[in-house]
């Protein structure tokens, strides 16, 4: 392991003189940098791959959808084998598509996880359902799902579910085909059905027109969508009927039983896993104290990314009307532009030491000052940007005391996390984070630091130049 410092340039101030307050915040980010950088540690092992979907994408199970926003399995295996964590019960409070939940079942850790998005309800779900409840006879249905193309048999469609901004996303004969599928899904029992449909998740993106790209759908130009826009191609989009049997036949092969899925030799210890439907900042005060003997989670980034959006295809398959999406919109951590303020005192009014916390934050308080400066200024791309700062520090501020309060003495926390950069101000959220983490319960034991950074925006780079950003892993644990 190789110290911060000895790889990584220490930060600096980060403007010309006459600009006070870049060079305020570039101040109190080294001043805190200089409090924790004996924590730093850049960590070879960790890759952006390990911490990313992308060592998933050849993981039996894990590799079904792809889950953009997910760590990989091995990275749960990685850190609970170095922590010791081998027992008991863990959380992960944005369980996603159940990635730290399935990982920690497989070592024999029961697992606990609470998720807003349906998408990530279906998936863990319908894993649930295979590993636990499918009979011979519902595998042997699903080899005739692909063996037959039962759904081409069938003389009723249902009408696909669209949102506006998913109107016109696929090819007609491929819209005509889903319809059907959709219908002759509706004919299978109680555990084919859920399976079918997630087959059906993971291959509507690859059929479509669209392509994820953090903030949005991308939209190729066939689509007829991109009028004015530059050209977008995304290759060749394939026939459902092609892609939704490989599908099924993925899945059939994966829960053959001569798969080896953990990198590890660990005994196939199936235990519980247990998922909670709806916001974090709802569900964790729910929760007993001092429950759980690990927590692996990977919060939304402070990065505008608006999984509403992305995720758009399956949220309208799963039922999630205009309203309904903009509930989820408004009920996740506020990492978009769109994001209202939250009351969180109403939510729980206990969070006042979490809030009181934020609030003496020297280094987020001269951050909000100067995106609100800016924004007075018309200096922002978006005036939304300060509000969403604002509201995601305040709110992990109230997950990080609710994940202190659930945690049992001396248990750890690991979180992925990306710092992020806006209107020229690099925003430390490793250290912003960790030194709230301090004040509510927490001990900072490593902030393990990835050996390359990330980039910028093109355009913050073409406005303030190329710096890299941290992408870190935090392992915190509660004080005894």
């Amino acid at each position: 392991m190789v110290t911060l410092n000895q790889q990584i340039e220490i930060p600096g101030v980060l403007a010309s003189e006459q600009n006070m307050e870049l060079s305020e915040i570039g101040r109190l980010d080294k001043q805190l940098f200089q409090r924790f950088k004996g924590k730093f540690v850049v960590q070879p092992s960790l890759s952006r791959l390990l911490v990313s979907f992308q060592a998933n994408k050849t993981r039996p199970v894990y590799r079904w959808y792809k889950f953009k926003e997910a760590f990989s399995a091995s990275l749960v295996e990685y850190l609970f084998h170095k922590y010791g964590i081998h027992a008991g019960r863990i959380l992960d409070p944005f369980a996603g598509s159940g990635t730290a939940l399935f990982a920690a079942s497989a070592m024999g850790i029961d697992a606990d996880g609470i998720e807003l998005l349906p998408i990530g309800h279906e998936i863990i779900t319908a894993k649930q359902i295979l590993d636990a409840d499918f009979t011979p006879e519902d595998f042997e249905r699903l080899r005739q799902w692909s063996a037959l193309r039962v759904w081409e048999q069938s003389e009723m469609s249902v009408p696909l579910p669209e949102l506006r901004i998913t109107q016109g996303a696929y090819p007609d004969e491929t819209k005509e085909a889903i319809e059907k599928y959709i219908s002759a899904c509706q004919q299978e029992n109680s555990r084919v059905q859920p399976v079918l449909r997630l087959a059906l998740l993971c291959v509507l993106e690859s059929v479509s027109f669209t392509r994820k790209d953090g903030q949005y759908l991308r939209w190729d130009h066939r689509s007829g969508r991109t009028h004015g826009k530059k050209v977008f191609d995304k290759g060749e989009i394939p026939e459902f009927e092609q892609a939704i049997c490989e599908k099924i036949n993925e899945i059939l092969a994966d829960i053959s039983p001569v798969h080896q899925t953990s990198l590890f030799p660990v005994e196939k210890l199936q235990s519980q896993i247990r998922l909670y439907d709806g916001s974090c900042l709802q569900i964790l005060p729910q929760l007993p104290d001092s429950t759980y003997d690990a927590i692996m989670t990977s919060p939304p980034y402070c990065n505008r990314y608006d999984y509403t959006r992305t995720y758009a295809l399956e949220l309208a398959l799963l039922g999630i009307d205009e309203g309904g999406l903009l509930r989820l919109r408004q009920d996740m951590l506020s990492c978009t532009v769109e994001n209202r303020a939250k009351d969180l005192l109403s939510i729980n009014p206990r969070w006042t030491t979490a809030l009181a916390a934020a609030d003496e934050q020297e280094l987020l308080q001269a951050i909000l000052k100067y995106l609100e400066d800016q924004k007075a200024q018309g200096a922002l791309n978006n005036n939304g940007i300060p509000r969403m700062v604002r509201g995601y520090f305040y709110e992990m501020a109230c997950v990080i005391a609710e994940c202190a309060r659930v945690l049992k003495s001396n248990a750890p926390l690991f979180m992925v996390n990306d710092n992020v950069r806006y209107a020229g101000a690099s925003i430390s959220v490793d250290m912003i984070l960790s030194d709230i983490a301090e004040k509510l319960g927490f001990h900072v034991e490593h902030i393990f630091v990835l050996p390359n950074g990330k980039g910028n925006s093109s355009q913050q780079m073409g406005e303030h130049g190329r710096e890299a950003l941290r992408k870190c892993i935090y392992v915190w644990r509660k004080s005894q």
